[in-house]
């Protein structure tokens, strides 16, 4: 099994994910610091009564900003990951076909072997 694990490792683009890291793991530090580590901060605090309708529509519209940037950050890191996903997809579908096709040929060899030997 652990043959298998080393092809299979052997034969990943790495290149392609080492070039990509920094961008995804940037992505994923601006959306953890966005949504993650505020916390209880996070929480939406109740609406002062003395403030103004053009104060309170501020502040909702300030949060629907907010709440759109954490949207397109999560957004970019889920697109590079999906990205990365479908390379490494692409890449194991390359090695099944060729390892099936190894398969059919050692086939092949054995029995023309078994039929050398026979004879």
């Amino acid at each position: 099994m652990a043959i298998g694990w080393m092809t299979i490792l052997s034969n990943v683009p790495w290149s392609e994910v080492i070039k990509n890291a920094p961008v995804v793991a940037d992505g994923a530090r601006k959306l953890w610091n966005k949504v993650g580590g505020k916390g209880a901060a996070s929480e939406p605090a109740a609406p002062v009564p003395a403030a103004s309708p053009e104060d309170r529509l501020a502040e909702l519209q300030a949060r629907v900003d907010a709440l759109h940037a954490q949207m397109l950050t999560a957004s970019e890191v889920i697109a590079s990951l999906a990205e990365q996903n479908a390379q490494l997809v692409a890449r194991i579908e390359s090695n099944r076909r060729r390892t099936l096709a190894l398969l059919i040929i050692n086939i092949g060899v054995a029995g023309l072997a078994l039929t050398a030997w026979l004879n």
